[in-house]
């Protein structure tokens, strides 16, 4: 609501404070008032994140301004062809992008879903020798628009199995001379979930949809 020190008129704070209220009762969103909290210029409507240890996080915002276009005289002319005073809506999604980013983090510890996972499928061959068909395999999910890497390291299968899924990436796509013969991949979540071979196309589908729809369901 209208803070100490504010400009405008009460009649057009109330309309504005009027209006958001509106807005999120229309919406069915839960809200706490906090009173003289408003900008200098009209109301807003803040959307607090509580991180681990219970703070409250100031991250999206929307503030109504009907005191930029009366000071800037703005107008423009509707649909009746007759002039009108516009309202102007200050819109920050995130808030500050560094500390939504950071409590998306935390609330993730770091196991991000598929759809905003930095690294979304990790490639490993057994041995060498399926080196060039995991090659083809890790070009193929690129192709598709997957964020993919190849650990073609001469390393113990188990060890690379590990080592992703201590770095949390979403899937492994394990690949020996079955698969590489029959052209599939033995599939592999980070939390030590086994699903068995699939043919490369069948996994690039469904990794899709399960971006498609922000599935959050890596097993």
């Amino acid at each position: 609501t209208r803070p100490e020190k504010s400009i405008g008129s009460d009649e057009m704070w109330a309309r504005a404070e009027g209006a958001l209220r509106n807005v999120r009762e229309h919406e069915g969103i839960d809200y706490q008032l906090n009173p003289g909290d408003g900008a200098f210029y009209g109301p807003k409507i803040d959307f607090a994140v509580t991180d681990a240890i219970g703070r409250k996080w100031q991250c999206a915002t929307i503030q109504l301004d009907y005191q930029l276009p009366e000071r800037f005289n703005l107008r423009y002319v509707g649909a009746d062809n007759g002039e009108h005073r516009p309202v102007v809506i200050h819109r920050a999604i995130f808030g500050s992008f560094e500390r939504f980013v950071a409590l998306l983090i935390e609330h993730y510890a770091g196991a991000f879903p598929l759809w905003c996972a930095p690294l979304q499928v990790m490639v490993l061959p057994i041995a060498d020798r399926h080196l060039a068909f995991c090659e083809s395999v890790r070009d193929r999910l690129a192709a598709a628009g997957l964020r993919v890497e190849l650990d073609g390291r001469q390393e113990k299968i188990g060890y690379k199995i590990r080592e992703a899924q201590l770095q949390k990436v979403p899937y492994m796509l394990v690949a020996g001379d079955r698969e590489a013969e029959q052209g599939t991949v033995a599939v592999r979540t980070r939390t030590g979930g086994d699903q068995g071979a699939r043919p490369v196309d069948e996994f690039v589908a469904a990794a899709l949809e399960e971006i498609r729809t922000k599935g959050k369901n890596v097993g």
